[in-house]
């Protein structure tokens, strides 16, 4: 017998349904919190804290940010950029890379019915595929960084072992926090303050963030 609850509890008291997620039953802040408190790495880091989401999200953004585009990103496209994983705080689950083909279409529907309510809240655009390849050359730049920065893998397992060709980069893309290091996961509580300080600034016209 299949169990009849499939809804998550989240701190503003709303209740979200995995299976059947409508787009207004997350407040901003919850979303905050969740990335903030889902991990990168399998929860693995060199430093104290291991690396949030949350704090993922944001340097993708910086990345590309700082690529060279034939103009800048829009508002929308950049609040594209920041939201690219923001079903896993929903969720509260950032599958490692290999084991995601073992996790079979039924978690794969899960996430795209999140991905699909989180498009529709926030009138996220459509990839386009010279937009989606610079956005993939970013995420990719962020991993290879996090992973020799945060998690301690050498270059060689990089390429060979995660399969990214991309060289790290030297100095971290976000500011530093007051008492971090570069590269540093942040605590939760400032990944989460962060982070919906910039969905604030980036989200559309009209859109309250609560």
């Amino acid at each position: 017998m299949m169990p009849s609850r499939a809804w998550v509890l989240l701190p503003s008291g709303h209740r979200l349904d995995l299976l059947t997620p409508d787009p207004a039953a997350w407040t901003d802040s919850d979303l905050a919190t969740g990335l903030s408190r889902t991990y990168r790495w399998g929860g693995y880091s060199r430093w104290e804290l291991p690396l949030s989401v949350a704090q993922h999200s944001l340097l993708v953004l910086a990345i590309r940010r700082q690529m060279p585009a034939p103009h800048p990103l829009t508002p929308p496209e950049a609040l594209r950029e920041l939201l690219h994983d923001a079903e896993e705080g929903l969720i509260g689950f950032d599958a490692i890379s290999p084991l995601k083909p073992h996790l079979g279409a039924a978690f794969k529907a899960v996430n795209d019915r999140l991905r699909a309510a989180i498009d529709q809240r926030y009138r996220l655009p459509a990839w386009d595929a010279v937009n989606y390849r610079m956005h993939k050359h970013a995420d990719h730049l962020a991993a290879a960084s996090e992973a020799f920065h945060v998690t301690g893998w050498s270059r060689d397992d990089i390429r060979h072992s995660l399969k990214i060709t991309l060289d790290p980069v030297d100095d971290d893309p976000l500011p530093v926090p007051d008492g971090l290091q570069p590269w540093e996961p942040w605590p939760p509580r400032l990944a989460a303050s962060l982070f919906l300080a910039r969905l604030r600034d980036l989200a559309p016209a009209g859109l309250d963030i609560e």
